[in-house]
């Protein structure tokens, strides 16, 4: 690009991407690099603009930190509490307290020792805690998922928040990587240092302490929240930020009852596919890929709307992974996929969705959340009652016939053989075969006796919104409540959550920015 290594500052890699795709009769495996240069300052050279002018070279936006330069004063001294440790949760805290905010960050669940062994139990012997599972305690929901970072937003917290993790323990190549992956495991070793740092800027964490309600009270600033009830007592705040997850329903319908806006909104739902490990490593890389160089396969697959079948995607493929069963409430039935660092597992598995909304599930602003718990009720029933997942042979599915062997899978709480496509909408079902059939001829075998689906996928995003004003991100109608993250509905993954709520603690500091 024509320019001199003396004018080079500093440089470093800012994205790697892995290129498997075939090209004429071989297959070869390459990876795309980009690296960011740090120029002189006025640097100019021919070549550089000729670069920047077709897009091969842009100019990057300075990284940012959470500290405010434009803090409002009058903020100084107050406290906050902030409701959720998943990563909305966590971000609102560290952001506030890097601008000295005092922070009570509260949890319904328990600490991640005590929520390790309560998940260890309920796999063990299917007893389900309400209060300390897989989808409730310290790091919500994403703990155990595998910490994809997959979902960049090209926001400049981006790049403080992927150094909070490195410091604590992730690996470094997540500053790059485009398909970065923290690993359940290391998430469990990640989150206690972020907790400790982040007690060491004065957050008081609070596990084992759900919110009940809020004191509302109208003023001349308007309807503020004075303070929040919780089951361990009242707190005082000046101001609320609200990551409650997507499965909080109790507190929400709470909310709403007490004049937080909250409407329903689009959702997807669908079924978890699981393969052996093998099989996708070769449909995507070919017969002699090196794995110890490449890492196992992963696959972002998309079957685009066609006559009566919808599109259909896969979510959060997890390579080497293993399917669990993400529930807090007794009675329904949740599966997700999580993987470890290693991608140890010889299975692959990943949800296929198809985005719903009213016409399916009617109207009420609680619409969308009962009919995703009458399909996890109807699913949980079809198991057994027990957490096992009703499972069918992907052949068998394509067929609508009910599967006499099912074989392994990587879930250890029991299958059980049924006809999941009955389960499933009329409309569902023939959208999800058609993208079956098409996502077989990009992957040899995708469709094949070695496919197992198993049900159901249905909290990958909320089916419902917390309305916010767009700039100062306050909820409807209220002067000191923000609600963020994925359970308001502002976001889908560990990174846009985290920024979500980075942003939104800025604009209850005062700066503002556009949604």
């Amino acid at each position: 690009m024509g320019v001199p290594v003396e004018a080079i500052r500093g440089l470093r890699m800012a994205r790697r991407s892995l290129d498997a795709r075939r090209r004429g009769p071989r297959r070869e495996a390459r990876f795309i690099v980009h690296v960011d240069l740090d120029l002189e300052a006025g640097f100019e050279s021919a070549a550089l603009n000729k670069a920047l002018a077709s897009g091969r070279a842009q100019e990057v936006e300075p990284t940012v930190d959470f500290a405010l330069a434009d803090m409002d004063s009058r903020w100084r001294d107050r406290n906050v509490v902030v409701v959720g440790t998943g990563p909305a949760g966590l971000y609102a805290a560290w952001t506030l307290a890097r601008n000295g905010i005092v922070v009570d960050l509260i949890d319904r669940g328990p600490s991640l020792v005590g929520r390790g062994r309560a998940v260890a139990r309920f796999t063990r012997t299917g007893e389900l805690d309400p209060e300390r599972n897989l989808l409730f305690g310290e790091g919500g929901a994403g703990t155990y998922s595998d910490g994809k970072l997959y979902t960049r937003t090209q926001h400049p917290l981006e790049s403080p928040i992927v150094q909070t993790l490195i410091s604590a323990g992730a690996d470094p190549d997540l500053a790059f990587d485009a398909r970065a992956h923290v690993g359940t495991d290391r998430l469990h070793r990640i989150l206690p240092r972020l907790r400790s740092q982040l007690e060491e800027m004065g957050v008081r964490f609070h596990f084992e302490t759900r919110l009940d309600s809020l004191d509302i009270i109208d003023d001349a600033r308007g309807r503020r929240v004075r303070s929040v009830r919780t089951n361990r007592g009242e707190m005082k705040s000046d101001g609320v930020i609200l990551a409650l997850g997507h499965s909080a329903r109790d507190t929400l319908r709470s909310l709403a009852a007490q004049g937080v806006c909250v409407e329903a909104k689009p959702f997807q739902l669908g079924l978890r596919i699981e393969h052996p490990q093998p099989l996708i490593d070769l449909g995507r890389f070919g017969p002699d890929a090196d794995i110890g160089r490449l890492g196992h396969a992963y696959y972002g697959l998309i079957a685009k709307a066609r006559g009566e079948c919808r599109a259909v995607h896969s979510f959060c493929m997890c390579p080497g992974g293993q399917i669990v069963a993400a529930v807090a409430q007794p009675g329904l039935l949740c599966t997700n996929g999580m993987s470890n660092s290693r991608h140890s597992s010889p299975f692959a598995n990943s949800g296929l969705v198809v985005t719903i909304g009213p016409r399916e599930f009617g109207e009420g602003n609680f619409a969308g959340i009962e009919y995703q718990e009458r399909i996890e009720a109807a699913f949980f029933e079809a198991g057994g009652g027990s957490y096992a997942v009703p499972a069918q042979r992907v052949p068998d599915f394509l067929a609508g016939r009910e599967t006499a062997v099912l074989g392994r899978s990587s879930y250890k709480m029991g299958m059980q053989s049924a006809r999941i496509d009955r389960l499933l909408p009329d409309s569902m079902t023939r959208s999800l075969r058609a993208a079956i059939e098409k996502f077989d001829s990009q992957i040899r075998g995708y469709a094949g006796e070695e496919g197992l689906l198993v049900g159901i996928e249905s909290r990958c995003s909320s089916p419902l919104r917390m309305p916010r004003d767009s700039i100062t991100r306050r909820a409807t109608g209220f002067a000191n409540l923000y609600p963020v993250g994925e359970g308001a509905g502002y976001a889908g993954g560990i990174m846009s959550a985290a920024i979500d709520g980075a942003r939104s603690a800025w604009s209850l500091l005062g700066h503002r920015e556009a949604d």
